[in-house]
């Protein structure tokens, strides 16, 4: 199992400790096989079946992200409304809703663009891009497997298509109490907006415009695959749908998204390591996790979500799973009760939003509102607000709903 910790501490700490070699894909490949291959040499000689499957869920997991990754970048939203309180909202709760359809990292890009471009006039942004990480990058996704990787993982492990909408109360309670907070907050903000600022906000007034509708199109295609088709004609019609989406949209919508293949490569080839690596993990944590004294749903709601904040959400989910599934739990629901799911799912979805590094369209949508001169918080300073507003928050929906 430590080459599965290995390949952790790769993703979290690669980016720290080696910035400039970590940021070529060929070289996180690298990390992948050699940390993959002992396991994978040890599973061939015993059990080879269990490689075969790890790797058909590897295909599985990153054809749908590829596919829900290229739609998004063939959706372009354009426009300039005027940056009021009630727009800002707005723009966060279609985010919300948009993030169980087509993923967060899709709905983050489509959305924070023309959010910037609505309060370039403003002095006061940082804030609005904080919530929007907080709902639009993390739990606005909690409602479908198409919403965030670990939640499509437990779908290939055996969880129903649907489990995930019985989330919708967590998921009202959360995005309700984020959309009024941040109501009050920006209206704080709005009101100490210069004269100035807000005379040129309500003079630059365009109105919004979807390009790429042909994309929905296909989007419907991959949310009919994933329900209705078994697993090899599931995978084919994804592909199909991204290829489809790649042919059909105007290259002036991807190159105007700055859309390229880089982020999906780097999801491909930190993977591949992580779906190899964890096969012998989750065998044990599935027949020790009992040892490890997590059994109340609460309880894998906060473990989840702590790890998930700082590594990535995917494999924690797998591993907390796993656990559930070797206590000898009321079998409701893949070997576990309904609440223990989820608060593995909950937590794993959630928690994400505490850090940078959570899940993957923090940073990118950190570095697209710098890139548009947001004075956005450094990595400790981001924590501190997500400390101070989700922790309380969390604390709530567990004691509610877990």
């Amino acid at each position: 199992m430590l080459f599965f910790v290995a390949m952790l501490l790769a993703v979290a700490l690669g980016p720290a400790i080696a910035p400039r070699w970590w940021e070529s894909n060929r070289h996180r490949l690298l990390v992948s096989v050699a940390l993959g291959l002992p396991v994978t040499a040890l599973y061939l000689a015993r059990r080879p079946a269990a490689v075969v499957h790890a790797l058909e869920e590897y295909a599985a997991f990153v054809i749908l992200l590829a596919a829900l990754y290229t739609i998004a970048g063939g959706l372009r939203l354009e426009g300039d409304l005027a940056a009021t309180p009630a727009t800002n909202t707005a723009f966060l709760a279609v985010g919300s809703g948009l993030a169980s359809l087509i993923g967060t990292t899709g709905a983050a890009m489509v959305l924070i663009r023309p959010l910037l471009a609505t309060n370039a006039e403003r002095r006061r942004v940082a804030h609005t891009v904080i919530v929007f990480i907080f709902l639009v990058g993390n739990c606005g996704g909690m409602l479908t497997p198409l919403g965030d990787p670990p939640l499509f993982l437990g779908y290939l492990r055996g969880v129903p298509f649907t489990w995930t909408l019985s989330l919708w109360r967590p998921w009202l309670f959360v995005v309700g109490v984020l959309l009024a907070g941040y109501w009050l907050w920006d209206r704080w903000h709005w009101r100490r907006e210069s004269k100035t600022a807000l005379r040129e906000d309500r003079a630059h007034v365009e109105p919004l415009r979807l390009r790429g509708l042909v994309n929905a199109v296909w989007l419907a295609g991959v949310l009919l695959a994933v329900m209705l088709l078994p697993p090899a004609w599931r995978e084919v019609t994804i592909a199909a749908a991204g290829g489809l989406s790649l042919l059909t949209t105007p290259a002036g919508i991807r190159h105007a998204n700055r859309f390229t293949a880089a982020p999906m490569l780097e999801v491909a080839a930190v993977f591949l390591g992580i779906f190899v690596t964890m096969i012998p993990a989750l065998e044990f944590l599935h027949a020790r996790g009992a040892a490890l004294g997590v059994r109340e749903p609460a309880q894998f709601f906060w473990a989840t979500g702590i790890l998930s904040a700082f590594l990535d959400n995917a494999p924690t989910y797998l591993a907390f799973l796993a656990i559930a599934q070797g206590l000898d739990l009321v079998d409701e629901v893949v070997g576990v009760p309904h609440t223990v799911l989820a608060g593995i799912s909950l937590g794993a979805v959630c928690l994400g939003a505490n850090t940078y590094v959570g899940n993957a369209p923090n940073f990118m949508v950190r570095a697209i509102a710098v890139d548009a001169k947001v004075a956005m918080p450094g990595f400790f300073g981001y924590m501190a607000y997500s400390t101070a507003i989700l922790v309380p928050l969390y604390a709530a929906l567990a004691w509610l709903f877990l």
